[in-house]
């Protein structure tokens, strides 16, 4: 059961699973789902996320992202700072209250990713662990402009 396929199935009904979720969490926010992925990628982000950036990320105009960040803002879930020496530059920070709430919505997610980890050792984990960053590796490179 390791043909492209079968992958494609799982990988399919997970991203179905997850965007159910994702999808309730934006309903009862009164946000639309693009605004939960800005959500998602200010929270993964390695380095502080700007709006340029979370554009390019989201595949989304200059207009657009900015009026998620605006939504965003307005609904308690973010707050733009001016860290730099530059005062131009915009960081997008999570709000912590914000951060809370979604914890405790993702919760039964974080508890299924927990029991379904449970069922597998360490060595095993680790190849998960493995192909999903290559995974993500290669979906990434979809996001860059193909020339």
């Amino acid at each position: 059961m390791t043909a492209l396929a079968s992958f494609a199935v799982q990988l399919r009904r997970m991203n179905g699973e997850i965007n159910r979720l994702a999808h309730g969490f934006a309903g009862e926010h009164g946000l639309h789902a693009t605004d939960v992925q800005a959500l998602a990628a200010i929270l993964d982000a390695e380095e502080p996320m700007t709006p340029g950036r979370l554009r390019e990320y989201l595949g989304l105009s200059s207009g657009a992202v900015t009026a998620c960040v605006d939504r965003l803002e307005r609904a308690g879930h973010i707050r733009r700072v001016r860290e730099s020496a530059d005062r131009r530059v915009v960081h997008l920070r999570y709000a912590p209250d914000a951060r809370e709430t979604a914890r405790a919505y993702f919760r039964p997610l974080a508890e299924a990713t927990a029991s379904a980890r449970s069922r597998f050792s360490e060595e095993e984990l680790s190849v998960v662990m493995r192909f999903l960053d290559s995974l993500n590796e290669e979906l990434a490179l979809l996001r860059s402009p193909r020339g």
